[in-house]
Formats: structure tokens, sequence, C-alpha cells
């Protein structure tokens, strides 16, 4: 059953008065009833439209909170069934939901619930923070007074430091791709593995890009001596090779 949030809350707050009192739990006093079903069916039509089904709340606390509800009851709804956990921790099945109910104020209500959808939309539109105009504004509030300066406390001292920004990198503007090819081939000439810092120091191209290269060319040595390095792929190996003869 599918019930609006002001029920529940007052359902919730009829078991939270009776739990405190703890009658019913030792069995002295019966449970609250906190609301009750009417059924109504005509008996000339045994179909299940012409069941209907409301609910009265037996307390609904203070405010407009309607007390009558109309259930509306369907059938088309995901297959839902009541598991229960036994003393050994196994599950175990209850029962299968058959029906499902949504509730709706019932029509004797109305007005209630137009007042209560009021008093929620006023409510809500109530500004919970204000300006206010400070007559005052030469900034002397906001200094410190002579002798409040020993008064701060020596670690918002450290939090107050400014620390020093790094320096932005410089933008570099990328050169075409065959002509980086023959460069990183060059530079791979002249020693047979290459970090990529090293490489963007000794092409001035963008970071990104030059990865996007050494991806194609390269591998990348994770383990061993030469660990964090890049190396020509063999096939460019022989082909660079080659063309020296």
């Amino acid at each position: 059953m599918k019930c609006p949030p002001v029920v529940s809350k007052s359902w919730r707050n009829i078991a939270a008065e009776a739990s405190s009192s703890g009658n019913y739990e030792q069995g002295s006093t019966p449970p609250p009833v906190i609301s009750k079903v009417v059924l109504t069916l005509d008996p000339l039509c045994p179909d299940e439209s012409s069941i209907q089904f409301k609910m009265e709340l037996a307390n609904t606390g203070t405010g407009n909170t309607p007390k009558s509800y109309r259930l509306n009851m369907f059938k088309d709804f995901v297959p839902m069934s009541v598991f229960a956990e036994t003393n050994q921790g196994k599950l175990s099945v209850e029962g299968k939901v058959e029906h499902k109910f949504d509730m709706q104020p019932h029509s004797d209500n109305y007005e209630q619930y137009g007042l209560l959808c009021r008093e929620r939309t006023n409510k809500y539109m109530v500004k919970t923070r204000q300006v206010q105009i400070i007559d005052n504004d030469n900034g002397v509030l906001m200094r410190p007074m002579p002798g409040m300066v020993g008064l701060i406390a020596s670690g918002s001292k450290e939090k107050n430091k400014i620390t020093p920004t790094k320096p932005s990198e410089v933008k570099r503007t990328r050169r075409e791709r065959g002509e980086m090819e023959n460069i990183i081939f060059k530079l791979f000439e002249r020693q047979p593995n290459w970090a990529l810092k090293q490489l963007v120091l000794e092409t001035d191209q963008p970071e990104q890009f030059l990865k996007e290269i050494l991806n194609d060319l390269c591998v990348y040595n994770k383990r061993g001596p030469n660990q964090g390095t890049h190396e020509l792929k063999p096939e460019y190996k022989k082909t660079t090779g080659a063309s020296d003869m």
C-alpha cells in the first residue's frame, strides 16, 4: 500500500507514543488502533469492480490532515512476495502480494486537503535567509580591535599563509604529425630509451600530443633496467636501420 507522507507520519507518532508507554508490549493493554478499513460491495454484483475500500484514521493529530481516504485497488504491478527470517537465519516465504492499494483523500475531505496543500505551499515559500543592511558600513566592525591581535590562534596563521602557486605551463604549439615522427626517429637514433619528460623538453611539444605519437611508435617499459622509458617498436627499429644503410 502506498500512503501519503502525512499518513505515515501520523502512524509513526502514534506508534512512538505507544512504545514510550510500554503497556501494550507487556500485554496489559491491546495495541492502539491507528485506522480502520471499511469495505463496501454490491451483493447483486459480486464482481471485484463493485468493491470499494475506505480507510478512516483514528487520530490525525493537529492541523488539516484529512481523516478519510479512498483505497484504489490494482492488480497490474510487479509480482512480489513477503519474506521472513527465522531464528536460524534462514529466509521463508510468508505470502504473496496480490493487490496494490493507493491512498487518495476521500471526497468528504477535499476541503481539508486543499487547506493542507495551501499550508504546505506557504511553509516552503517562507524565506529562511534574510538580508540585513548595516548602517555603519565604513569597515570598523570588520577590523579586529586593538589588543585582539594576540588572541588569534597560532594555527590560524599557518592556515592563512599564502601557498606559492605553480607557474602555469607555457602553451606549446603542435607541429605536423609527419614532422614530429621524423624528429622522434632522430632522437631515438641518438639514444635508444627516452622518458616522456625528456622528450617534452627536447621537442617543446604538448605532453598529450607526444603521448599519442609514442603510443603508435614506441613501447613503454614497465619494468627492468629501463623502467619508465619509451623505446621504438621492433618494426620501426628495422626500418631506421635499413634507411641508414
